[in-house]
């Protein structure tokens, strides 16, 4: 900055840029840089008090006793002066392995929430993820004080929330009854028009069957503007599916179509118990009250074909498989019949699919071949698998000649540390005859598994 004779501030070509390139700018600066940024001159300072600058925070606690304690005081701190223009929070949490650092996430979250209802923050959307208050290190009484002061902020503040997300608060069902509870309520402030994104994913403890509570599905359906919803397999049940159904029924006769669940996520570990059997006439009649339902599935770690086959039934109408397999070679596990049998019950509404899959003793090059083939709406590809290189020119022969609107393709080819070499001139040589469209966006890998 230099000063002219006049006494003008002069701040050489950046003051000849306009508010919203420096707006821009300013979107990517850190909040240490934004505060140095703000002492450059009086017109700077100004820019840095615009509320589109402190709509959106996102902040990251560990629990490791090496975090600084200023990152902790730094998120109440901007609650407390910035809290009246931020419409987006999202706080992640490193699950503490300790009391004492079980008690500084406690206290650090109860001092955020009550410093955004003192300020009266307008948040639209809030993210709490991975507290993880079934561990240990949370005693009984740290956990209920944090989930009070979570329902203390649903019910006083000032936020108007069409966007929740609980993922991986993992506690007891009573608890997270309650809270859900406090969602409903502050629902009720909002117009039954406004649309609410909910993801309870990792919500409920696993220790428990959730799915046998039928408060759950009780409580979900009084969420009259549920448009999104995100669910741990473990809470499915018939009861639920129908309790859904029956609530989307009402509100399509009363609100129209554009008020009604569209999104339904789901995810299952081989940690929750699968017990389960849901029945295809309980989805049927999701979908009947839900024309334009899309289901999101996520399965992490070992299932084998037979729970494969209770949850992936062909009623449900699957938008996103995502699949990550890891299982040891001895395993009678493969994953034939999921690519043969199951997966092509979707070929008329699966977009996106994502398979990771350590199939070290069995090829699965053409089963994934004719999937694809079969799948007349795929748009987003990505495999993690050992395969034959040249499956990969076949794959993109596929795409060029066939008429597809798959224009995502990610492989990753596994192959033993010692062949890398090999395996990335082969590739090299397999891929270079092919000239890829515009539209297509294509990676191919080759990855040591180890």
């Amino acid at each position: 900055m230099r000063v002219d004779s006049c006494g003008t501030e002069k701040i050489g070509q950046w003051e000849m840029l306009p508010d919203t390139c420096l707006l821009h700018i300013f979107k990517y600066l850190s909040d240490d840089e934004r505060s140095k940024a703000a002492l450059v001159c009086h017109h700077w300072h100004n820019i840095m008090r615009m509320p589109c600058l402190w709509r959106c925070r996102s902040f990251h606690f560990s629990g490791h006793r090496s975090l600084k304690q200023s990152e902790y005081i730094a998120a109440e701190g901007y609650a407390e002066n910035l809290g009246v223009f931020l419409e987006s929070l999202e706080v992640t949490v490193c699950p503490p392995r300790s009391m004492v650092m079980a008690q500084r996430l406690h206290s650090t979250i109860c001092a955020l929430l009550n410093a955004l209802v003192r300020v009266k923050a307008p948040l639209k959307s809030l993210s709490i993820l991975r507290l993880e208050l079934d561990r240990s290190s949370w005693d009984r009484g740290l956990r209920n004080v944090v989930v009070d002061k979570l329902i203390y902020f649903l019910l006083r503040s000032a936020s108007r929330l069409n966007n929740i997300c609980l993922n991986g608060m993992r506690i007891g069902t009573q608890l997270g009854l309650e809270l859900i509870s406090a969602i409903i309520q502050n629902q009720r402030s909002l117009s039954p028009l406004c649309g609410l994104s909910l993801d309870l994913r990792g919500f409920f403890s696993n220790s428990v069957p959730n799915h046998l509570n039928l408060n759950i599905p009780h409580m979900l359906q009084q969420l009259q503007g549920l448009t999104h919803l995100g669910l741990s397999y473990s809470c499915l049940s018939d009861e639920l599916l129908l309790a859904l159904s029956q609530s989307n029924r009402a509100r399509r006769y009363k609100y129209g179509r554009g008020n009604i669940l569209q999104r339904f996520s789901l995810f299952c570990t081989q940690n929750e118990p699968h017990q389960q059997v849901v029945q295809g006439y309980s989805w049927a009649t999701l979908v009947s009250s839900c024309p334009d339902l899309k289901v999101i599935l996520t399965i992490e770690q070992v299932i084998d074909s037979q729970q494969l086959v209770r949850i992936l039934l062909p009623e449900i109408p699957l938008m996103v498989y995502n699949m990550t397999a890891f299982y040891s070679p001895d395993e009678n596990w493969n994953a034939k019949p999921l690519l043969r049998n199951m997966l092509p019950c979707y070929r008329h509404s699966l977009q996106s699919l994502t398979l990771d899959l350590s199939n070290r003793r069995k090829s699965l090059d053409n089963e994934l071949l004719e999937l694809v083939n079969v799948c007349e709406c795929l748009i987003d590809l990505r495999i993690w698998a050992f395969l034959d290189v040249r499956t990969v020119g076949r794959l993109l022969h596929m795409r060029l000649t066939k008429k597809m609107s798959l224009n995502k393709i990610r492989v990753r080819i596994y192959t033993m540390p010692e062949n890398t070499e090999e395996q990335e001139y082969q590739l090299k040589e397999v891929l270079s005859p092919f000239c890829y469209p515009p539209e297509l966006q294509f990676l191919a890998v080759i990855c040591p598994f180890i």
